[in-house]
């Protein structure tokens, strides 16, 4: 039989040598983890262990400045201030503020302008007539009083109809005009030229002069500054002031 105490001193020896054999295997893994090189897979790719330290980020993404919370990106620079407008007629030394658009005017001047329009268009002088009669007095068509205007136009037209003053009469109301005065003298004058010293023209103003006049008859009105054709006169209020030349 064997001694018991033989048996504990196998025990021990066993016991010593199973510690020894797991302690080499844990400390030969932690070493092959601690210099595992790259590894090439099969599909060419290359394989890295992994590290705890994050890659370094490139150059570009770093120097850019990282934006601060709740602070508000810097404002576009202001775009360029506009031009100033500049008008197609500038308007000479001399000349009164020309006026083009029609809208401009008080409603009952363009009431009654449109009313003198419509009339001279229809080609028939009699047409004016009721014109004439809704208008708070009779116009000024000369320098003396003249009891019946249709019948002055008539006389006054070479074609002995009035259709010469009519269309001299739509000539006129085309141009630009001017307001003149204030308050209750306040009126509107076609064309502007009759509030104009005619020696100042913009070459585009005397084009405009040559649309109501024939050179012949617009040139010496030029040189003496005076224009003397006919003129159209309407009050603020819409009375129908004058038809003179």
């Amino acid at each position: 039989m064997h001694s018991p105490n033989r048996w504990i001193m196998v025990a021990v020896a066993a016991l010593v040598s199973v510690t020894l054999v797991i302690v080499y295997v844990y400390a030969n893994r932690r070493e092959r983890v601690a210099i595992l090189p790259a590894v090439t897979s099969s599909t060419g790719a290359t394989i890295q262990a992994k590290s705890a330290t994050p890659p370094a980020a490139p150059e570009a993404e770093a120097a850019k400045p990282t934006p601060v919370a709740g602070t508000a990106p810097e404002p576009l620079p202001a775009p360029p201030a506009p031009l100033p407008e500049q008008s197609a007629n500038p308007v000479p030394a001399g000349t009164q503020n020309v006026l083009y658009d029609l809208s401009q005017l008080p409603p009952p001047v363009q009431k009654m302008l449109e009313a003198i329009v419509v009339a001279a268009q229809s080609g028939d002088i009699e047409q004016m007539r009721p014109v004439l009669e809704s208008n708070e007095l009779k116009p000024m068509v000369a320098a003396a009083a003249v009891d019946d205007p249709i019948a002055f136009w008539k006389k006054a037209s070479a074609d002995g109809a009035g259709r010469e003053v009519l269309a001299a009469l739509l000539n006129v109301l085309s141009s630009g005009f001017v307001r003149v005065k204030e308050g209750k003298e306040e009126m509107y004058v076609w064309p502007y030229f009759a509030e104009t010293d005619l020696t100042t023209l913009t070459p585009s103003q005397a084009v405009d002069l040559y649309r109501i006049l024939p050179a012949a008859q617009a040139v010496p009105m030029q040189r003496s500054g005076k224009y003397s054709y006919y003129r159209v006169g309407i009050a603020a209020d819409g009375v129908w002031h004058y038809l003179l030349q």
